[in-house]
């Protein structure tokens, strides 16, 4: 009869271990887009600056 009363739980570290990829991912995607602005302004800015000095032979 204790049996009937034991749960099998195999399935519940999987669900967790997905939640926590799911987090993560949701996590790292917020920083991307966060930064993915200054990351392409510092870019531009150096890409505008090396342009300038490349048509002017100034150096570094």
């Amino acid at each position: 009869m204790t049996g009937l009363l034991v749960r099998n739980e195999d399935g519940a570290s999987s669900v967790e271990y997905g939640l926590v990829v799911t987090a993560i991912a949701a996590l790292l995607t917020v920083i991307v887009l966060a930064l993915g602005g200054v990351t392409l302004d510092m870019f531009s800015t150096s890409c505008t600056q090396i342009e300038g000095k490349a048509m002017t032979g100034a150096g570094c």
